[in-house]
């Protein structure tokens, strides 16, 4: 199976590095959405910077929907999902190698959303191994959930407004915990490895959830 995993993320990984099309419109959109926040609030900085943790997840999940759209798209041409099939490939294995990939992807986009962060909006990191654990975890989370919902979608004519309908209210305690995580990360007096052990929860439940469906949703779909 670890041989699938690797065949199948270095597929999608390989097309986007030589494509530039995924992290082209996914770094500069996040950015841009964070200088827009930054240019709204700006008047009154005490917002803005209790504001931080909450902006910068909302940024990346929206640009995590462009990373999961964009992996189901280059397998939209007629009869690559069936060439896919007829690989052999354990379904699971697909799963896995499909969500790490858009993991790794977001894992980039985030660590650049959080220089941005610290320019635009001075970020003070006071714990940074919860925040990296909670990147990681809501990255797992993001990803593993989007890899799902992605092919529940993909064979649709209306995928590109489908999937953000199905994935954001799904979505929805993954920006709460990695908020509250965060903001606990930046100084706040709140218990940030509680909600980081959600987001472990979340993260394991939808990866579980993937690999014995996944292959089910395929055939559907």
């Amino acid at each position: 199976m670890l041989a699938d995993v690797r065949l199948v993320a270095g597929k999608d990984l390989r097309v986007e590095w030589r494509s530039r099309v995924g992290l082209g419109q996914m770094v500069p959109f996040a950015v841009l959405v964070l200088v827009l926040f930054a240019f709204a609030l700006d008047p009154d900085r005490g917002i803005l910077t209790r504001a931080t943790a909450g902006l910068y997840w909302v940024a990346t999940l929206f640009a995590g929907l462009l990373a999961v759209q964009r992996a189901f798209a280059v397998e939209s041409a007629p009869g690559v999902r069936e060439a896919m099939r007829l690989t052999g490939l354990d379904p699971a294995a697909w799963f896995l190698g499909k969500a790490a990939a858009i993991a790794v992807q977001l894992l980039v986009l985030e660590a650049v959303l959080g220089v941005g962060v610290v320019v635009l909006y001075s970020a003070d990191l006071q714990g940074p191994l919860l925040l990296v654990a909670t990147c990681v975890a809501a990255t797992v989370g993001i990803a593993a959930a989007g890899t799902l919902y992605g092919v529940l979608a993909a064979g649709l004519a209306v995928r590109d407004t489908l999937v953000p309908l199905l994935l954001l209210p799904v979505l929805a305690p993954v920006l709460l915990g990695a908020t509250r995580a965060s903001e606990a990360a930046l100084g706040a007096g709140v218990d940030g490895w509680s909600w980081c052990g959600l987001l472990a929860v979340f993260a394991v439940l939808y990866t579980m959830l993937g690999m014995m469906f996944f292959g089910t949703l395929l055939e559907e779909t």
